[in-house]
Formats: C-alpha cells, structure tokens, sequence
C-alpha cells in the first residue's frame, strides 16, 4: 500500500483509508468486542463523556507500559496490527507497529473535547471506526476554530503523524448529529461508502450518529513486559 495515495489534501500528516475493513470484519469485531465487554474481566473505564477500555496493557505515571497481550481477535482475524503495520505509516516507530489500543465507545450525542495525545506515544496515531461515522476536527493549538475537518466513515481508518500529530489538537463535537454543510470536508473527494458520500448530496445534508467504536491503535515506545512474575524492563 502507498500511503502518499491516502493524503489528505490540505493536512501536514493525515491519511485517511476508506474501506480499510470490510463489512463482514466490521461486524465480526463489534460482535467479538461486545462479547468482551460483557465479561467479568472486562475493565470499562467510565467518562462523563463516553467509557472506554484500554487492551495490550496499562501506561505507568512515568509512560512506560506494562504490557498485556491483545485480544485475539485484534492480532488474529482479522490480523488488524499487521494490516495497519502493511500501511507503512509506522515504519520508523521504535516496535514498526501499534502495542497499544484504546477502544471508545461513543453514542448519539457523545464527543471527546479538542486535546492532544501526549508523549508517551511514537507520534503516529491510526483510529479505525466501526459502527458509524463521525466527523473529527483538527485544531491549531492553542485550540480555537477547526483548520481540518474530516468525514470519518464507518470502516475507515484515519492516520495522524508527524507534524499534524505533534502540532495540532483534535476532537469530536458532541452532537447527534453530523450537518455537513456547516463546514468543509478535507477528504470529500476521497469517501468510499454511502454513509460519507451519499449524505453530501442530500437535501439537508444531515447525517444522524449510531454507536461507534473507535479503535485507536498506537506504539508506546517504552515498555514493561511481565513474564512469569518476573519484571524485564525493555528501553526502545
């Protein structure tokens, strides 16, 4: 895959891959996640804005991670690492690959406010939605009126790196949902589906949220594995 074809025209660092997984691996995730979730083990964490739970292991105050694997189903089928690693978007990250997933859970009505991610990160971030769209806001900071915005389409994933990574804050409006004639779409040109498509062409150009899982992939340079209740401490 040639990232450079993903570009996002007007953006730094942000590729935008419609389609990245099909219908069929979309509804295979959310079911196999949902059945997760409802699990004793499971560990929400509960936000006044959306809960969310964190897989491959917890980040100690000093931004080190103290691994855990994956869940099956993210490193198995389908082999969702390997097929964002096959991007080539994390080609110079300290393990060439994600280690560290957040999986939000938003509803109708639901956002996250303008922020960054901090340093623990490699700064390159993919986010894969699944189960509906949403639109994500780019801003200079300190954070004020959107620079970028894009459609982010159920299926897709959106690649945020370098400069646009480091330099900008991004958010999601809290709302039910989407009128896409309030502001312009930088990837218009580049939807793949009729959820993003389609609705630039309706008569009202609104576009209602359902319940969307954001899956945001990321590569924690240092990290802690834990092995047979013994402490090894890897520098990357």
């Amino acid at each position: 895959m040639s990232l450079a074809e993903h570009h996002v025209p007007g953006s730094k660092d942000t590729y935008y891959i419609p389609n990245f997984v099909t219908a069929d691996e979309e509804a295979y995730l959310i079911r196999k996640a949902s059945r997760l979730f409802e699990t004793p083990q499971s560990k929400w964490k509960q936000l006044s804005n959306r809960r969310l739970q964190t897989w491959g292991g917890d980040l100690t105050a000093k931004n080190v991670l103290v691994t855990q694997p994956l869940p099956s189903f993210i490193s198995n089928y389908p082999d969702l690492i390997a097929r964002i690693a096959s991007t080539g978007a994390f080609g110079d990250s300290p393990h060439r690959r994600p280690n560290h997933i957040i999986m939000n859970e938003y509803h109708p009505g639901q956002g996250i406010m303008p922020h960054q991610d901090g340093p623990a990160y490699h700064p390159v971030v993919a986010t894969l939605s699944l189960g509906s769209h949403t639109v994500m806001h780019y801003y200079d900071v300190p954070a004020c009126a959107p620079v970028l915005s894009l459609m982010l389409e159920p299926r897709s994933l959106v690649i945020t790196a370098r400069e646009q990574y480091t330099a900008s804050a991004h958010g999601i409006d809290a709302v039910a949902e989407d009128r896409v004639g309030d502001f312009e779409l930088a990837n218009v040109g580049m939807l793949g589906g009729r959820d993003g498509a389609g609705v630039i062409h309706t008569e009202d150009g609104a576009l209602p949220r359902q319940t969307r899982y954001s899956l945001t992939c990321r590569d924690v340079a240092r990290v802690m594995n834990v092995r047979l209740g013994t402490r090894t401490k890897e520098k990357s």
